[in-house]
């Protein structure tokens, strides 16, 4: 049976609604609650006969196309304010391919592998792991570096077609070609890159000892020839140089992949020290931490802790000849985005290459980096850091405590007696004050108890949360605040990993894990919290993995172990606006 189009009139608005002649009154009024918001319970609508019951048959009240009804009653102010899209739904089925891969949850492009570029290609997929990173790439002007591109370079670079006589500016591509994967799920062809790389740094381009195509590169040596170019050409202003014309420019990877060494370098020869010679004190950037092994490492600590001393031979005045001197070194300013690599390939003179220290090295996934730091750093950041590891906790505990009350409710828990939806300290009470009742004569009056509801545990414990979180952000030291490229907390997170499978540099395979991001919140636009999934990369196939797949890679043989590590700065906690508000 067709539709019959009415018009209901509420409130001076006017709504076409298509009626259902085989459905009943209670469906038209849940139609109508869907439009204005107001209940079924609270609805009057006034139809031939009188008001609209909910077991009116609509086939049998006479409608006619274009009828007016009216409807009276307004919304109780309790129910969810339903509200229309403001875009028209569009189904995945009708999306083109850049819409479907910038879906929320969309598996992530892969790089198709040119000959021997899987070592680029891992690089590349980890770099992207970095959102600051995508970001400020899209507002880098080719044209503001000196080196512009023709517009049929452009058509080419549309087309992945880069390579094959586009600008030959490496930050440019890398920009282009972020931009190009964003917008398919496939296995993309990186030429213009690969030509841009190979430009820039001709060792890429070094042809195999066989003849056939090129040779197999250091994932390593990419990772950093390719982040001194972003750094000198990716520039920012410096928010704090004053007004807008004299801000002065700093690199980008200045500000959130570089770190600060403190060093000393002195004589191992108590001779020199007692002749006078003074301890040299330096300050040096660095863009990655070494993790050095040997064979007493079996953590990335240990290896970090052995980077961290240096010993060097060089002459002593004092001594009046060559003298060994070591050089200590602490972390005096940490980024927010930390590579750490395994110094895993060492040269050896008999064959003539690179061999492959295959040692097993394990590495966290939250990585506390205080311990490597200068005094002054460590007593800025203790006690921010201890006292985010205490609100994680907090914030654990009230949501495993929502958990357990959910299952509660949904009656999982029902053979667990009368006590079961009551807090652990309320239990504890309840059994204290019921020995002691128990103690009381039959004539002895208690006097009455009151429980807590739900809401008030629950706001008690918003409160609680929000006052750590304000304390935490209180303790943070207003020049580590003013530094927002900084770590702020002294703790990383594992993002990102690039493995190598085999025994050789010059041979073998490169692949990269990333972490996935959790779902965006619609209201906040902030993402939420992972699921713990991972994406690994291995040249064009993208699979999905558990977290447990990365504690598989810390070597020990010849299958895939981790090379470079990429962490990134736990934050500090953020108060939500509406928090903010009811607060005040």
């Amino acid at each position: 049976m067709a539709s019959i189009p009415v018009i209901v009139k509420h409130q001076g608005k006017k709504h076409e609604v298509e009626v259902d002649p085989t459905s009943n009154g209670e469906t038209f009024k849940y139609q109508l609650f869907s439009i204005t918001g107001v209940e079924p319970e609270r609805q009057k609508i006034i139809v031939k006969g009188g008001q609209l019951k909910d077991d009116a048959d609509m086939s049998k009240l006479g409608l006619k196309p274009k009828q007016v009804l009216m409807m009276m009653g307004t919304p109780s102010g309790d129910a969810p304010v339903i509200e229309k899209p403001k875009e028209a739904i569009k189904f995945l089925e009708d999306m083109d391919e850049a819409e479907a891969a910038q879906l929320e949850g969309a598996t992530p492009a892969g790089l198709q592998n040119l000959g021997n570029t899987c070592y680029m290609n891992s690089t590349l997929q980890t770099l992207r792991s970095i959102p600051e990173l995508q970001e400020e790439l899209l507002r880098y002007s080719a044209g503001s570096s000196g080196s512009g591109s023709s517009s049929s370079a452009q058509a080419l670079s549309q087309l992945g077609l880069g390579g094959l006589g586009a600008s030959t500016d490496l930050t440019g591509s890398l920009r282009d070609l972020f931009k190009q994967m964003s917008e398919t799920q496939q296995g993309f062809p990186p030429l213009m890159f690969l030509n841009a790389l190979r430009t820039a740094f001709p060792q890429f381009a070094q042809k195999s000892k066989d003849g056939h195509g090129y040779a197999q590169q250091d994932a390593e040596e990419a990772w950093s020839q390719i982040v001194s170019q972003l750094r000198n050409k990716l520039k920012i202003k410096d928010e704090g140089s004053g007004s807008a014309a004299g801000k002065a420019e700093q690199s980008w990877i200045d500000k959130y992949m570089s770190g600060r060494f403190e060093s000393v370098m002195e004589c191992d020869e108590p001779a020199a020290k007692e002749g006078g010679e003074e301890p040299v004190h330096s300050e040096d950037l660095f863009l990655k931490l070494n993790c050095h092994i040997n064979v007493e490492t079996n953590h990335l600590r240990d290896g970090l802790a052995a980077g961290l001393k240096e010993q060097i031979e060089k002459r002593s005045e004092v001594l009046g000849r060559n003298a060994v001197y070591t050089k200590t070194s602490r972390i005096a300013r940490l980024p927010k985005h930390l590579a750490v690599h395994f110094v895993r390939f060492d040269w050896r003179k008999d064959t003539n290459k690179k061999a492959k220290i295959m040692r097993k090295v394990t590495f966290p996934d939250e990585l506390d980096a205080l311990e490597f730091c200068t005094d002054e750093l460590r007593k800025q950041l203790v006690p921010v850091r201890d006292r985010i590891r205490d609100l994680r906790k907090e914030e654990l505990d009230v949501e495993r405590a929502r958990k357990r009350q959910k299952r509660m409710k949904a009656g999982e828990e029902n053979d667990a007696g009368p006590n079961a939806s009551k807090e652990p300290l309320q239990k504890k009470k309840e059994a204290a004050e019921k020995k002691e009742k128990e103690k009381q004569p039959e004539d002895t009056e208690m006097a009455e108890i009151e429980y807590k509801t739900d809401a008030q545990i629950e706001a008690e414990r918003a409160a609680s949360i929000l006052a750590a979180k304000k304390e935490i952000i209180a303790l943070v030291d207003p020049k580590i605040a003013a530094d927002d490229g900084s770590n702020q907390t002294g703790l990383y997170e594992l993002r990102g990993v690039i493995t190598h499978q085999g025994a050789s540099a010059d041979s073998g395979h490169y692949t990269s894990f990333v972490k996935k991001q959790g779902p965006k919140d619609p209201k906040t636009g902030k993402r939420k919290e992972e699921d713990g999934k991972w994406w690994w990369f291995n040249d064009e196939k993208v699979s999905e993995v558990d977290a447990e797949r990365i504690q598989t890679l810390a070597g020990g043989g010849q299958s895939h172990s981790a090379l470079i590590l990429l962490y990134r700065a736990v934050p500090l906690p953020v108060i939500d606006e509406d928090v903010k508000m009811a607060d005040s």
